[in-house]
C-alpha cells in the first residue's frame, strides 16, 4: 500500500491546538484558476461559540465555509479543529493528505447543513437521519432511532418520523436535515446559508430551531444573511469580503457600530 504523498500547500506558520479553542485558521487562501477566493483568512472559533459570517455573494464565506471540512482543498495555510489539521496529518514538518478512511473519520466530528436540503427521497425522515449513525458509524440500528426519534423532538418533527421529504415543507425538510447533521454527535456544526433556499414564511422556523441549538451551547459557523439571527443568536459577528475579513466582533460591534465603510454599505440594504 503507498504511503501518503505530502502535498504542495505549506503551512506557514504550525497551528497548535488550543484547548479553549475549536476550531483555528490561519493564512488559508484558495483560488479556483485566476480567482483569488480566499486571501489569507485567520479565524479562531471558541468551544461553544456561535459566529456568524456575513458579508455579499462572492465574498468566499461558503469556500471557507468548506474548507473547515475539507469539502475544499486549500491552497495554502491551516486549519485545525480540536487538536486535529484538517485534510493532512503534519508529520517531521510536512502535510501529508489523510486516507479517504480517516477523512471521514475526521469529518465525522463535523456536521454540516447546506442550502439545500440533500435528504435521500426514498427513505423516509427516520431512515435518513439513521443512515449514517447506522451505515456508517456502525451504530446499533435500534440505538441509532432512539437517538434520532430524540433529536426529531427537539426540531418538533418527530410526528414526521415515517414521512418521506416530498410529504414536507422546506422548513420541515431543512429542520430533518439539522436532525441528520446532529445525529453524529459532532463537536462543529457548520450552516452554509440554511434558509436560503427556503419560502419567507418557512425562515422562522429554521431560525428558530438554530436558536435553541445555540443556546445548548453547541459550537456553530453560520453563514448567512439573516442579519436579525446575528443580532440574536451570535457570540461574534464576521464580515467577508473580496476574501478577507474586514472586521469582526460582538454583534453590538459590528452590526450596531461597524467601522468599515464596506461594513457600513453591507448592512445598508438589510436597514
Amino acid at each position: 500500500m503507498m504511503s501518503a504523498q505530502p502535498i504542495t500547500p505549506v503551512v506557514q506558520t504550525v497551528v497548535q491546538p488550543n484547548p479553549q479553542v475549536l476550531v483555528r485558521a490561519r493564512g488559508v487562501h484558495k483560488r479556483f484558476g485566476d480567482n483569488e477566493v480566499l486571501k489569507g483568512i485567520d479565524m479562531d472559533v471558541k468551544h461553544g461559540e456561535v459566529v456568524v459570517i456575513l458579508g455579499p455573494s462572492g465574498s468566499g464565506k461558503s469556500t471557507f465555509l468548506r474548507c473547515i471540512n475539507h469539502l475544499e482543498t486549500m491552497d495554502s495555510g491551516s486549519i485545525v479543529v480540536g487538536e486535529e489539521q484538517v485534510g493532512y496529518a503534519l508529520r517531521n514538518g510536512q502535510l501529508h493528505t489523510l486516507s479517504p478512511a480517516k477523512l471521514a473519520q475526521q469529518r465525522s466530528h463535523i456536521g454540516m447543513v447546506f442550502q439545500q436540503f440533500n435528504l435521500y427521497p426514498h427513505l423516509t425522515v427516520l431512515q435518513n437521519i439513521t443512515e449514517a449513525p447506522v451505515g456508517v458509524h456502525k451504530q446499533k440500528r435500534a440505538d441509532a432511532e432512539a437517538y434520532a426519534m430524540e433529536l426529531l423532538e427537539r426540531v418538533g418533527l418527530r410526528e414526521k418520523a415515517h414521512a418521506y421529504p416530498r410529504q414536507l415543507s422546506g422548513g420541515q425538510q431543512q429542520r430533518v436535515s439539522i436532525a441528520r447533521a446532529l445525529a453524529i454527535k459532532p463537536k462543529l456544526m457548520l450552516f452554509d446559508e440554511p434558509t436560503s433556499a427556503l419560502d419567507p414564511e418557512l425562515v422562522g422556523e429554521v431560525l428558530s430551531t438554530m436558536r435553541d441549538l445555540a443556546e445548548q451551547g453547541l459550537t456553530m459557523i453560520v453563514v448567512t444573511h439573516e442579519i436579525g439571527f446575528a443580532k440574536e443568536a451570535a457570540d461574534r459577528v464576521v464580515f467577508m469580503d473580496g476574501g478577507v475579513v474586514v472586521e469582526a466582533g460582538t454583534p453590538d460591534e459590528v452590526l450596531g457600530n461597524p467601522q468599515h465603510a464596506r461594513t457600513r454599505a453591507f448592512l445598508s440594504r438589510f436597514i
